[in-house]
């Protein structure tokens, strides 16, 4: 039977309990362990780190590392005809709300130049999983929710499980041989590509399997990427599985146009191109400060859409914000556009501000990135 209907089964409990899919945590600098079933932490200033614990009301708690993170315990036990229990897994990306600090996604898959991903595994015997990397594409620039298209690698198989859907073939991508599935689990379709055998780890290049999957009829160039994913799916088990190191990293620069200016507005950005300059104003006093954030589109076409990555300084924290949506509270920030002023027209401007805390000396972010492209400081 099929494989995993966590997307549904999730979507359905969430609405259910009124919880949110994940709570982040404080960024983890030494390691941090997590039982919550939807507890999350930022990891490297770049990736989050999630428990996901779904489809069971057992105990599940992973130890969060600098680069990935271990299932240390997985008390849970899925019928193997059915769905697995869990999804603990790090990504880059925008996952049922939660962006990734500093993310260029969603981004239209015909505007992305290259999306390079590596990966470690650490695989353990007795236990009935697979080793799951999740690639998700939706016709919109989607950021909360199941998204339309799931691509799943699937770099370890153990136990009496399979992909949903039914196989169609093999593929050669990457040099490596794989067994194709392809299927739908009542929520989204589902592309799987099945290595014969175990592959714990890997540089490779996400492109090549969206444009496998785009080849086969399932998107178009103008669907968007929203998130690259990589964990297990535990059916029975699963102590010790751990994600030693995860990176990915996504370009943009394709040959597809630019985003629609009917866009989601407070959706994020489709393209990392533009160029930009900005201008960082404070107020400070005693413990507090108000920061008014100006960003200058220099370049010759239009922003419609953007993020605003910027780090910082130790100590300092943000308690609010106005004209901007801003992921995270400390260490690296993403300001998103609001629904007023997504569009930055070529030579013009849009402000945001932010009010914070700090201790010991303040002092301002040094870089800024607009849609993943470094800007200038005024």
């Amino acid at each position: 039977m099929a494989r995993s209907l966590r997307a549904l089964f999730a979507a359905g409990l969430l609405a259910a309990t009124g919880l949110t899919a994940l709570t982040l945590a404080t960024p983890a600098e030494a390691d941090t362990l997590i039982c919550d079933q939807y507890g999350s932490t930022t990891i490297g200033g770049r990736y989050i780190a999630m428990n996901n614990r779904w489809g069971t009301s057992a105990e599940q708690c992973i130890n969060v590392t600098a680069s990935g993170f271990t299932i240390t315990s997985q008390q849970g036990t899925g019928n193997t005809s059915g769905a697995p229990v869990s999804y603990p897994a790090v990504y880059f990306g925008c996952h049922y709300t939660k962006c990734s600090p500093g993310t260029n996604l969603p981004i239209r898959v015909d505007a992305i130049s290259s999306a390079t991903s590596s990966i470690s595994y650490n695989f353990v015997s007795g236990a009935t999983y697979n080793a799951s990397y999740d690639i998700w594409l939706d016709p919109a620039p989607k950021t909360d929710g199941v998204n339309a298209q799931e691509i799943m690698i699937w770099f370890n198989r153990q136990g009496s499980i399979q992909p949903i859907g039914s196989r169609i073939g093999t593929a050669t991508i990457g040099g490596r041989s794989w067994e194709v599935w392809q299927g739908n689990n009542g929520a989204n379709a589902v592309v799987s590509y099945v290595a014969p055998s175990p592959v714990s780890s890997w540089n490779f290049s996400v492109l090549d399997f969206i444009t496998d999957v785009k080849n086969r009829g399932a998107i178009t160039g103008s669907w968007y990427l929203t998130s690259i994913q990589a964990g297990f799916e535990p059916w029975i088990g699963g102590a010790g599985l751990a994600v030693n190191n995860f990176a990915a990293t996504v370009n943009g620069g394709g040959t597809g146009p630019s985003p629609s200016t009917s866009a989601t507005p407070s959706s994020p950005p489709t393209t990392g191109t533009a160029a930009c300059r900005v201008t960082y104003a404070t107020n400070v006093w005693n413990t507090g400060f108000t920061a008014n954030v100006t960003v200058a589109n220099t370049g010759a076409s239009a922003v419609n859409g953007w993020a605003l990555g910027f780090t910082l300084p130790s100590g300092q924290s943000v308690t609010g914000s106005w004209n901007a949506t801003l992921s995270g509270t400390s260490g690296a920030i993403t300001a998103r556009n609001a629904g007023h002023n997504g569009g930055i027209p070529a030579g013009g401007s849009t402000s945001f501000g932010f009010q914070g805390t700090y201790g010991g000396t303040f002092t301002s972010p040094t870089t800024f990135t607009l849609n993943g492209t470094a800007c200038t400081r005024a």
